[in-house]
């Protein structure tokens, strides 16, 4: 069976932006959809009145929840095979227990009842920060999430630690028919010589050439996979997060790794992944690389 794009849904418009775009997702990819909301409704079971004899109204509620998202998916791609759930559980433990068995897990940046102008709402974060699958977080300009720009971006550090980005991305660049832009940040460090100015510029070069050979290091295996893929190489001296933010200005999806450590059960997630989850202008797809 085809592993399903798996959608966290609560009727916020953060969430309904996440299902538009799970939705033209699960069409270039050709799975299934499968909607996800999450309700503790059964601790509340006679606290509130029933919308009809013997249901507790956030019962009632979190299907209707279900039931109308659905009908969204539905109504924008008839083709895409749309199912959905409301589980009584909490939001995050229901989305990281569908984790294993998704090609990846869509939500939104905030969800309903988050404080308005939060920059990322809890949910988010905490299932990016430790999910066994990719996950995607749909944020930026209506621009970006349309796709407009043509261009799918991967932030890489080394070549161990990013496989699976890498390959994450190639496959939506070569699903999307758009270019793939991978990104190597390089620094110089504070204690550079600077009295010597040969020996300065001597070290960064080496340091840029290092940076390109890691970007070929890292894509190699994923290109000879999906050789049709168009790709743009840039080896830039700066901190990371900051080049990579200014490159979701213009695309459509931004790809970064996430190393996982067994058995530790905290947020994992580098400098990287939290300021693009933060600050993108674009969607972010965290992918884990298990340590």
């Amino acid at each position: 069976m085809e592993l399903p794009l798996v959608v966290g849904v609560d009727g916020s418009e953060s969430s309904l932006a996440a299902v538009d775009w799970a939705v033209d997702e699960a069409a270039r990819h050709g799975l299934p959809l499968h909607l996800v909301h999450a309700s503790l409704w059964e601790l509340y079971e006679g606290a509130q009145p029933s919308f009809s004899s013997g249901r507790p109204a956030q019962e009632v509620m979190a299907e209707h929840i279900v039931a109308s998202c659905v009908e969204r998916a539905q109504r924008r791609n008839p083709e895409v095979k749309v199912s959905g759930k409301a589980l009584p559980e909490d939001a995050v433990s229901a989305l990281l227990r569908t984790a294993p068995d998704a090609f990846a897990l869509i939500t939104g940046a905030r969800g309903r009842g988050e404080i308005a102008g939060m920059l990322l709402g809890s949910v988010s974060l905490a299932v990016a920060a430790r999910a066994a699958c990719p996950v995607v977080v749909i944020r930026g300009a209506g621009a970006n999430r349309r796709g407009v720009f043509g261009r799918v971006v991967v932030g890489i550090g080394d070549a161990s630690g990013g496989t699976g980005a890498v390959r994450f991305a190639v496959r939506e660049a070569e699903v999307r028919g758009c270019a793939l832009t991978a990104v190597r940040a390089w620094r110089n460090p504070s204690q550079e010589p600077v009295d010597h100015m040969l020996i300065a510029d001597d070290a960064a070069r080496l340091r840029e050439e290092h940076a390109a050979t890691g970007l070929e290091d890292a894509l190699r295996e994923a290109l000879r996979e999906h050789p049709q893929v168009d790709v743009r190489r840039k080896a830039i001296e700066g901190a990371a997060h900051r080049i990579l933010l200014g490159e979701s200005a213009e695309a459509d999806l931004i790809v970064v790794g996430a190393r996982r450590r067994h058995g530790h059960f905290g947020l994992q997630l580098g400098r990287v992944g939290h300021t693009l989850l933060h600050h993108s202008d674009c969607p972010v797809a965290v992918v884990p690389q298990p340590v």
